[in-house]
């Protein structure tokens, strides 16, 4: 079973995003993400063995809770670079708090043996993958007039245990991310 730690995104902000990739996906023959999938990942667990699952459940449950993040899904970009895109992105915009998560989240599997990530924490939404070279004139072009705009913002309390499995994310199980500090 494939899992991942993740912050679910509200319908509100992914009707946002949903009218904006309907009227572009026309423009560039992407391998798009279905809206309904999008979510911020904190770890990417990979494969784990079934019987070990309440291992990880118990470890993420044992994370002391932040508190609610304010998350803004915010400005649009390509990695690796906009000259060689590979995946084209929504900004996440949440601060300290949601790399605090995502380190936390990483220190909890990782002693569960799950490797490390290497790479830096960098939040985003892939709204698109680019498997082959293909046009992109008319997208960038379409891009551009958005690639600063706010697309919503909201309140997170929880980030959940996901099972990947053909294309479908099935939520295992839900932390709190404890109440609003003041």
């Amino acid at each position: 079973m494939r899992l991942f730690v993740a912050i679910d995104i509200p319908v509100d902000v992914k009707d946002n995003l949903r009218a904006l990739l309907d009227r572009w996906k026309p423009l560039a023959k992407l391998n798009w993400s279905p809206v309904d999938n999008l979510h911020i990942t904190t770890k990417f667990i990979g494969e784990w063995s079934e019987p070990r699952l309440d291992q990880m459940k118990t470890a993420l449950a044992e994370i002391s809770p932040p508190g609610p993040i304010d998350i803004e899904i915010r400005s649009l970009g390509w990695f690796p670079n906009p000259r060689y895109p590979r995946v084209f992105w929504a900004g996440i915009e949440a601060g300290e708090p949601l790399h605090n998560l995502a380190r936390a989240t990483e220190q909890a599997s990782a002693k569960l043996g799950v490797p490390v990530e290497e790479r830096p924490y960098s939040p985003h939404l892939t709204l698109a993958r680019i498997r082959t070279p293909v046009p992109l004139y008319s997208l960038r072009e379409a891009v551009s007039a958005h690639e600063s705009q706010s697309f919503g913002r909201f309140r997170a309390s929880a980030f959940h245990l996901y099972l990947s499995a053909g294309g479908r994310y099935t939520r295992l199980k839900e932390f709190s991310l404890g109440p609003a500090i003041s």
